[in-house]
Formats: C-alpha cells, structure tokens, sequence
C-alpha cells in the first residue's frame, strides 16, 4: 500500500486534474465557481483529503497529527462553554478552572480519539466517508467562510475528490 509520501505528492501533482474536471463540468451547468480563494482553500483540502483516510491507523501521521488538534479544539470549545458558568472570587479563578475543566475534557478527547477510531481501512476507508468529507468543506466555505454556494460546491468537490484519490491508490474503493 502506498505511503504517507506517496499519497500527500499524489495529492500535490494531481490537482491539476481535479480543477480540468471541475472546469468541464461548470461548462455543462455544474454550479461551480473557481475563484483564486476557492481554488486554494480547494487545494489544501484536496492534498489532505489525499491522506484523510489513514486517520484510522494509530501510527500514521494524519492520526497523530489530527490527534491533538481534535482534542486542543474540544478542550477550547469546553472552555467557551464553560466560562460563563463559574462564578468564583477572585476572577482569575474562573479562568485557571475553566482551563482546568478543559484540560481534563482534552485529555479525555485525546484517548477517546483513538479509541472511537474504527479499525484501519474500515469504513473511514469509504466513499461515504469521502462524501462527508466534501460536504463538510462545503459547509465549511459556505457557513463558515461565508463563500458563495458556487464556491462551496467547488471546494467540496475537491475535498471529495482528494480523499477518493486515497482510495483509488490504496485500490480499496468501496461505498461504506
């Protein structure tokens, strides 16, 4: 099976053929907007959708690099939702305990990330995940970035594209 190398430079050389698709595709009334801002926020989501899948393997790279981001971005969203709550005196203790709180819920997040984690190449493996891949980048642009819809469906598009890449040469291509 190809490696974290070959499945990012696949990712990397490929996306030209990625953006010919798209262009051919907005010429027969795809909805596609290929704007500079699309093309690139495209771009990066389409060379790690290339690797997205080995999540799922405790060793690769994608695992333990997504790892401590998931878990930083669980214990932030903890503390946000918890600030407020605490009510102590003198008010640096609100903070040091809402950090407190939230170090415990990414520490949880941390082992439960592995744990939750199905076995390699199984349904994270899949064009289903593939889909929720792209349309997560498609809310992404469209909700979070405020992008046009045009610009969303690119992007999702490429997302999907790039992580079908990685099933394509792993030749384990399957819907779920």
């Amino acid at each position: 099976m190809p490696n974290y190398d070959v499945h990012v430079l696949s990712g990397i050389v490929s996306y030209p053929i990625a953006v010919a698709a798209a262009g051919y595709l907005s010429t027969i009334g795809v909805p596609f907007r290929l704007t500079t801002m699309a093309l690139l926020i495209g771009y990066a989501l389409y060379v790690l959708g290339a690797d997205l899948p080995d999540m799922d393997h405790p060793n690769a790279l994608i695992h333990r690099g997504t790892k401590p981001i998931v878990s930083v971005l669980a214990g932030g969203a903890a503390y946000i939702n918890v600030i407020g709550m605490l009510h102590l005196s003198p008010e640096w203790l609100n903070v040091t305990a809402a950090w407190g709180i939230s170090a415990v819920v990414a520490l949880i997040t941390w082992y439960a990330f592995t744990w939750l984690m199905p076995k390699h190449r199984g349904i994270v493996h899949s064009i289903l995940f593939a889909l929720i891949y792209g349309a997560l980048a498609f809310l992404l642009v469209e909700y979070g970035l405020a992008m046009s819809t045009e610009e969303g469906l690119f992007v999702g598009f490429a997302a999907f594209s790039g992580y079908t890449l990685h099933l394509i040469l792993d030749r384990s291509v399957k819907l779920v």
